[in-house]
């Protein structure tokens, strides 16, 4: 029977370090992930506050219509003449806002009404950086129109 061979170990290097890489790894990693966290806070919260002028734009739009629909009757019957009655436009969209719980503002004209909705949005993760809520501004106008038959 042949003899065993033993295998043969190479004897490897020492590594030594001198201490100028040492940590490197770790505080990448912090200012990897740091980034990482102010980009997710951005995308969570910017999201939120898209959300609420999405809301908040439907909110004016409904208070706009439900204004324009208080037609002068009596304009509208004797001359054809499309135009609101101003106090009552500005109540009905008023009421609108009061209802859903909005703040905004009304500005009746002669044949229009405009809404313009403000909405605070708290934020979550932004308050990390001293953000602590946004705000967004939604308007729009709705005009009064005599439909053809």
């Amino acid at each position: 029977m042949p003899p065993a061979i033993a295998p043969v170990r190479r004897r490897q290097p020492e590594v030594r370090s001198n201490g100028a890489d040492d940590g490197s790894v770790t505080a990448f990693t912090v200012v990897v992930l740091t980034g990482l966290l102010l980009f997710l806070a951005i995308t969570a919260d910017l999201g939120q506050a898209l959300a609420a002028k999405v809301q908040a734009l439907g909110e004016a739009q409904d208070a706009a219509r439900a204004g324009a629909q208080a037609l002068d009757l009596g304009a509208l019957r004797s001359s054809g003449t499309v135009r609101l009655r101003p106090d009552a436009a500005a109540q009905d969209a008023r009421a609108y806002l009061a209802k859903v719980g909005a703040v905004g503002s009304v500005t009746v004209g002669t044949d229009t009404v405009s809404v313009a909705v403000t909405r605070t949005v708290p934020t979550h993760l932004l308050t990390l950086v001293g953000i602590s809520s946004l705000t967004v501004h939604a308007g729009t106008t709705a005009r009064a129109e005599q439909s053809t038959p």
